[in-house]
């Protein structure tokens, strides 16, 4: 096979977040030579870290938390000594406008429970309204039947009404062996995961073509012309294999909108029909900084037996724009992080960055009794982006369609050994929606690609004997 400096690829990997770097990495560990085309002017797709410079503290605009102890993170981190920390601190919950320590769980997690994927799929709503019917439910039964769908919600940025049982079956086992309850950060948040990934890439010389859209993708069975914009104009590539790890947002775009991705022949029907029928969820998220930790001796009450929100974790509520909070428990910082999910993403999503930052602070007057006025005093900084409307990514993250049970696997399966899929969405373990999920993806289909490659080069070798 070629060396990783020959500029005629074996490989060309659409897309440099987390999928398509760990692909081209393992792709040229096993002797391929990769290029990688990249739309952004950095890698990591969905994976957006910038510190803070008052702090020194990462920001996440995307992914942030680690899920429980998945070894395609976490051997990553300690091979390079990063260190890890647990998120820890107190849950709280406003209901029917009050503050009160949470106690739900365990009544939401016996309604997930009993979630079956033996029986017919169907969607979320459609399993409670059976479950509801099932039961004479009570105002605490009822309530938490509410608060499971909120979860199911907020956690997957889903559709109740559309996503499946089954994919919510098979992500509950998925976490159970890598204790996905549990959620962690590394020390400089994402960007050490990415920092790894960019080492990796330069010490094999894998090219990273930046701010390089692609715009066009020809094929035939072992041929792929690929056709795409850069500040210098158009860009040809050309090699016997592609591997798409580009956000389903981006496949799922019309092909009359800029920065969709053409490709001719068009895909077959069964991929193009897995693309329509894995859903892409969608999440605005701001992060504020303010002066101080103004929650820590919230509720203000003399009462000495009633506890303070100083060790506050997370924040769940009903709220119509940003229902769900959180701090950077363990640590003290001045930071809270909204959280969007469905409907109020669609609320959010395409407003300038001034609406969304005063609608945060209107739900935290709302749910902390604080007066909109003083928050506005005490906000010192926002961080947003807006991943509905960002052309290279079209959403936040990938759920499981009712009754589409087999879609991520048809999302992922190649085409006549020349097109590959990589990237959250195609995986098939009920991870989606992870970064480790994303790597897997990544790694199972340089597996594929390698193999394709061998057999070309082993079928032209045969012919020329």
């Amino acid at each position: 096979m070629k060396p990783a400096h020959s500029k005629d690829p074996d490989v060309i990997v659409v897309g440099a977040g987390a999928a398509g770097v760990s692909a081209a990495v393992a792709m040229a560990d096993a002797g391929l030579a990769v290029t990688i085309v990249e739309a952004r002017d950095r890698i990591g797709g969905r994976i957006f870290t910038l510190q803070d410079p008052k702090h020194h503290t990462p920001i996440e605009l995307g992914a942030e938390f680690i899920h429980g102890k998945p070894p395609e993170i976490w051997s990553l981190l300690e091979a390079w000594k990063v260190q890890i920390s647990e998120v820890d601190g107190d849950n709280w919950c406003v209901e029917e406008g009050k503050l009160r320590p949470c106690d739900f769980f365990s009544e939401v997690d016996e309604i997930l429970q009993k979630m079956d994927d033996r029986e017919r799929d169907r969607s979320f709503l459609e399993f409670l309204k059976v479950y509801q019917s099932k039961l004479a439910m009570n105002p605490r039964q009822q309530r938490a039947a509410e608060l499971a769908t909120r979860y199911v919600t907020g956690f997957n940025a889903a559709d109740p009404a559309l996503v499946g049982v089954h994919w919510l079956v098979k992500g509950m086992r998925a976490e159970e062996p890598i204790e996905g309850h549990r959620a962690f950060r590394a020390q400089h948040g994402y960007a050490d995961v990415l920092g790894i990934f960019e080492q990796q890439l330069q010490s094999r010389g894998i090219p990273v073509h930046k701010n390089t859209a692609v715009e066009s993708i020809s094929w035939r069975s072992g041929r792929v012309d690929i056709a795409a914009r850069s500040f210098n104009g158009t860009v040809n590539l050309s090699a016997p294999h592609v591997l798409i790890t580009v956000p389903l947002g981006v496949l799922q775009a019309p092909a009359e909108e800029n920065d969709a991705i053409q490709f001719t022949p068009e895909l077959p029907e069964e991929k193009r029909h897995s693309i329509r029928n894995v859903m892409m969820g969608k999440v605005v998220r701001v992060t504020l900084r303010f002066r101080e930790r103004f929650w820590s001796d919230l509720p203000r009450f003399r009462d000495k037996n009633f506890e303070t929100l100083d060790k506050m974790s997370f924040l769940f509520s009903d709220d119509d724009w940003f229902p769900t909070w959180w701090t950077k428990s363990p640590e003290k910082l001045a930071f809270l992080i909204g959280w969007a999910p469905f409907r109020c993403a669609e609320r959010l999503s395409g407003r300038s960055e001034s609406f969304v930052v005063e609608q945060s602070i209107n739900t935290l007057h709302r749910l902390l009794g604080v007066s909109a006025q003083e928050l506005a005093t005490l906000l010192e900084h926002a961080y947003f982006h807006d991943w509905q409307n960002d052309p290279f990514s079209r959403g936040a993250y990938s759920y499981g369609k009712a009754g589409e049970s087999d879609a991520q696997k048809a999302l992922a399966r190649p085409v006549d050994n020349t097109l590959f899929f990589a990237g959250e969405a195609t995986d098939i373990s009920g991870d989606n929606g992870t970064v480790h999920a994303a790597i897997a993806s990544g790694r199972r289909a340089a597996k594929e690609v390698t193999h394709a490659a061998r057999r070309r080069i082993d079928v032209r070798a045969d012919k020329a004997s």
